[in-house]
């Protein structure tokens, strides 16, 4: 992706590094060799990074938003904990940014991604497709109904695990707008042992991705809820994996 940011169409503006997690951590074995070894180079934009198609409604399906149903269309619930995931996209001044286009992928409550290269011994539940999307709506308010996604462990040292987590992608107004981060749980002990989450070097950050539990939006005998704000810019802003400072 671009390694410009906008608020709007028209060129990009560059982003300010100074704050990334560091590239190369020796602790996250593969950054080791995908972490850059020259100066990096800042170009323009291109006019298809600056523009690009818009998402309406009209494109979305009912269940897109609804992991539990989508991949069987409604026929068969998937297996696990029920969750909603909710909250707003911000800006730094806590505005809601309405209309953005939301999309998640996760594992399985296993702790299985539907992926041919996962070979963890955990099942694949076959109700189970792990990816949805959305829009948010004029208050910037989003909402997904899945399942807790499972830890699972994966080959970096000796005895690492992820915790559990919800990749998220955030789509603004082009394809040099989008970003892409994580949501943790809050009490999850292994966000503490995870090398990919000690690139964030800074506590508080890390911890603005960690989504506290909702009792006021659970439903009883049904689901928990964990809410999560995803601020674009600011003091408050969310962590990135692509771009620290958001759209």
């Amino acid at each position: 992706m671009s390694n410009f940011i906008t608020t709007d169409k028209g060129p990009l503006i560059p982003r300010n590094r100074d704050a990334h997690p560091v590239a190369y951590d020796p602790g996250y074995k593969t950054s080791v060799a995908r972490s850059p070894n020259l100066p990096l180079l800042s170009m323009e934009s291109s006019p298809s990074e600056e523009t690009g198609p818009t998402f309406g409604h009209g494109k979305l399906g009912a269940l897109d938003n609804n992991l539990i149903l989508n991949w069987t269309k409604g026929a068969a619930p998937a297996v696990g904990e029920r969750i909603l995931m909710h909250g707003r996209v911000l800006d730094e001044n806590a505005r809601p940014v309405p209309n953005t286009l939301i999309e998640i992928w996760q594992a399985n409550a296993g702790g299985r991604y539907r992926h041919k290269k996962d070979t963890y011994l955990a099942p694949l539940d076959p109700n189970f497709g792990g990816c949805g999307r959305t829009l948010t709506d004029e208050n910037g308010y989003y909402q997904f109904l899945t399942v807790r996604p499972g830890a699972y462990p994966w080959p970096n040292r000796g005895n690492d695990w992820r915790p559990m987590h919800i990749h998220i992608s955030v789509y603004g107004h082009s394809f040099g707008q989008r970003l892409i981060t994580q949501m943790y749980f809050e009490g999850d002990p292994l966000i503490n042992h995870c090398p990919i989450a000690a690139t964030i070097k800074n506590r508080a950050q890390l911890d603005a991705l960690v989504a506290p539990l909702d009792l006021a939006h659970s439903r009883p005998l049904d689901y928990l809820a964990y809410k999560f704000d995803i601020v674009l810019r600011g003091r408050r802003q969310s962590m990135f994996e692509n771009k620290l400072e958001g759209m």
